[in-house]
C-alpha cells in the first residue's frame, strides 16, 4: 500500500463536496480525517461515506459518519478512522461556513 494524502477540500458552505474517491482498481484505508476551522468563530462538519452502489446526490441516513460536529474557533478536530474502502466508494464532506479545511490521509493500493 501508498501512504499518502487522499484528499484536501475547503468547501463552500452548506454544500457536499467530494474530498476523495477510491479509483479504478484501488482500495484504499483512511486512517485519519483531519478537520481544521481556519477562523475564530464556531462551525460545524459532517462526513459522508457512499459505497459506490449508493453514490448519488442523494445523502442516505445511514451513511454519515458524523452530523453536525462542532469544530471551535481557530481549532481543529482529528479523527483516527481505519476506514476500509473499495474501488468507487466515496466520502462527501460538509461545512456550515467556508472556514472548514478537510484532508484524509491513509493508505491506497491496487485492488
Amino acid at each position: 500500500m501508498s501512504k499518502k494524502i487522499l484528499g484536501q477540500s475547503n468547501p463552500s458552505a452548506t454544500t457536499v463536496t467530494t474530498l476523495y474517491t477510491v479509483a479504478a482498481s484501488k482500495e484504499a484505508v483512511i486512517s485519519t480525517i483531519s478537520v481544521a476551522n481556519t477562523t475564530a468563530t464556531a462551525a460545524t462538519f459532517r462526513l459522508i461515506l457512499q459505497p459506490s452502489a449508493d453514490v448519488s446526490a442523494t445523502i442516505l441516513t445511514k451513511q454519515y459518519l458524523a452530523y453536525d460536529i462542532t469544530v471551535g474557533a481557530s481549532d481543529s478536530t482529528v479523527i483516527t478512522i481505519g476506514l476500509t474502502m473499495a474501488t468507487g466508494d466515496v466520502i462527501k464532506v460538509y461545512a456550515s461556513t467556508a472556514t472548514l479545511a478537510f484532508q484524509a490521509f491513509g493508505d491506497e493500493a491496487t485492488a
